[in-house]
């Protein structure tokens, strides 16, 4: 007797994400009282992934002058942390309860196969790029482009690992923005009924909660940020080393 597969077929897995891309294919999220339940679930990780989205543009243009703009590039950078933590702690809550066989999270099912399969690879490297980038605030400009270990005779040094974290992360995030932002517009905007779900101010308190996390983080930590200004502006190569200015 053949069994039916736990897997579905690979085009039939690329049509379930395109139709849920273009907003043709939405799971049906059963609501809960009090919390919302899978309907609630969804609309905070919409939001959360909706102002992380806001912060990566913003996060982007520093890249125009990583030196000249390095306190908003990590102060940027630490807001974008606790918005990532927030979607993946909420993405995280669904993961958990539809596994542990909690019945409503069971019927919305799981997400199509293709971001089944892409949402370690988005975590991974949202870890590693933020990770990474604070590791260099922290060692300063000198010890990140310093030399780790070479391959094929190319030197790879802290920055470079950053470098590689972030080409991954704007590859794979880009993919799940493209198929993840119809569908977290269409919640937010109340387009993909039920438009009134419980928990709304629960919800609201976590985001408002979120946000002031990261205004105190950013106002406690990015006046300690200022080595990669001054070995831009102050020091000079020689060839006995560093001197200043």
């Amino acid at each position: 007797m053949e069994t039916q597969p736990s897997w579905p077929s690979g085009i039939a897995a690329l049509d379930a994400v395109i139709a849920e891309a273009i907003g043709r294919g939405h799971r049906k999220d059963p609501v809960a009282p009090r919390s919302g339940g899978p309907a609630g679930n969804a609309r905070l990780t919409s939001w959360a992934g909706l102002a992380l989205l806001v912060v990566i543009v913003a996060e982007l243009v520093t890249l125009l002058n990583v030196s000249g703009l390095i306190r908003w590039h990590v102060g940027i950078g630490i807001v974008l942390t606790v918005l990532a933590l927030l979607k993946t702690a909420s993405t995280g809550w669904r993961i958990v309860r539809y596994y542990t066989g909690a019945a409503t999270y069971g019927a919305a099912g799981p997400p199509p196969t293709v971001l089944r399969l892409l949402g370690p690879l988005v975590i991974v490297s949202t870890l590693g790029v933020l990770g990474s980038g604070y590791a260099l605030t922290v060692i300063g400009q000198r010890a990140s482009e310093s030399t780790l270990f070479a391959v094929l005779g190319y030197r790879v040094s802290p920055l470079t690992l950053h470098q590689g974290f972030f080409i991954l992360f704007a590859v794979v995030t880009g993919l799940h923005l493209l198929a993840r932002f119809t569908p977290a517009a269409l919640l937010v905007s109340g387009r993909a009924a039920p438009a009134a779900v419980p928990g709304r101010p629960g919800r609201i308190v976590v985001l408002v909660a979120t946000a002031l996390a990261g205004l105190v983080a950013v106002l406690l930590l990015v006046p300690t940020v200022s080595g990669w200004h001054r070995h831009d502006r102050f020091h000079v190569r020689t060839g006995h080393g560093y001197v200043s200015r």
